[in-house]
């Protein structure tokens, strides 16, 4: 490494630090329902206590969603999406390069909320002797995560939603179900709202624009909005908004992809009818095992095969479905964390 890249790392890091109160707490943040965790239980650690998330680089959709809860660094991804292992190799030295000069023992504890983002960040922690909080993918129920399961031999402890995932992760501690507070009051202005996350959903989206009724907001993500757009215009059709929270909250029914963390939000914080889709384009993830016993956790319809038919079908089912209560496990985990912070000092 150049003598010039090494200074520049070493600015990057120190210049994260701003006025910081006398406590302060990393939590990684990946794109997607993992930054949905950090977020939630940023909201209950409250403002005596400075949150750092750390963002893969170039993400700018996360660093909009968390930037009012606390500073922000960027690290090297290690790991894209559906990307062979062996074609990410060289990135692993570089994000373990950063985490050295970026995480500070100035903190005390760091929150891995999933994703390969969170494994340089959460050894790098580990060998400087911060605490560890390990927290598994609400999802996953018929088998553990890669990363909570790599990070938990190193962990302080590990968080879990539900009972059947302290079985997969053993010694994990149950919070009950974590998901981003509710931020609007919950009404129906008569829509039927999709949004499939950052990738999207084509066959969804093409599905929907062949039998779809009129009363649709679709959000696209990074698949292009224009096609619907012409062949539905009595649709609102969207590409990103800043504010998912508001179309949730005044949604009849939430049509979503799974795995992903808008079913929580929707369902468990605005008390939303769910229809959740899998998406066999996010290989590396949660299964349509754990889609099947996700859904009747949240109280969801879920398609794991998808036709007209099916669609069909579970948006009527959905709209007479009522989704299950839960406290907000985000809450629980706070009270763990700020425990930690205290018995580190």
């Amino acid at each position: 490494m150049s003598e010039k890249y090494r200074e520049k790392l070493k600015h990057c890091g120190d210049s994260m630090y701003k006025a910081a109160s006398s406590e302060c707490v990393y939590l990684t943040a990946a794109r997607g329902g993992h930054s949905g965790y950090a977020k939630a239980i940023a909201h209950y650690l409250g403002d005596e206590i400075t949150k750092y998330f750390i963002i893969a680089r170039g993400d700018q959709w996360t660093a909009n969603k968390i930037k009012d809860y606390g500073n922000i660094i960027d690290m090297q991804m290690p790991r894209k999406l559906n990307e062979p292992l062996l074609f990410t190799l060289h990135r692993w030295p570089l994000a373990f390069i950063e985490s050295l000069y970026k995480i500070k023992r100035r903190c005390r504890v760091l929150i891995s909320c999933g994703s390969n983002l969170s494994i340089a960040p959460a050894i790098t922690a580990w060998l400087k002797r911060l605490k560890i909080v390990n927290v598994e993918s609400i999802v996953r129920l018929s088998s553990p995560g890669k990363t909570p399961s790599i990070l938990r031999p190193i962990s302080d402890v590990t968080l879990v939603h539900w009972e059947e995932q302290a079985k997969l992760l053993p010694g994990a501690v149950v919070v009950g179900p974590i998901y981003e507070p509710p931020r609007y009051k919950t009404s129906d202005e008569g829509y039927i709202l999709v949004t499939t996350g950052t990738h999207g959903h084509r066959e969804l989206f093409d599905l929907l624009t062949e039998i779809g009724p009129s009363n649709i907001v679709l959000q696209t993500g990074e698949i292009d909005p224009k096609p619907y757009r012409e062949k539905r215009p009595e649709w609102q059709v969207i590409d990103f908004t800043p504010d998912l929270d508001r179309l949730i909250a005044k949604a009849s029914i939430v049509i979503t992809h799974f795995p992903g963390m808008t079913s929580a939000t929707a369902a468990l914080a605005y008390r939303k009818p769910v229809v959740m889709v899998a998406a066999p384009h996010l290989k590396l993830s949660a299964s349509i095992e754990d889609g099947e016993l996700y859904a009747k956790k949240i109280g969801a319809v879920f398609i794991k095969q998808l036709s007209k038919r099916n669609l069909r079908e579970a948006i009527e089912r959905a709209s007479s479905l009522e989704p299950r209560r839960y406290e907000n496990g985000a809450k629980k985990a706070a009270e763990i964390i700020k425990e930690l912070i205290k018995t580190s000092r």
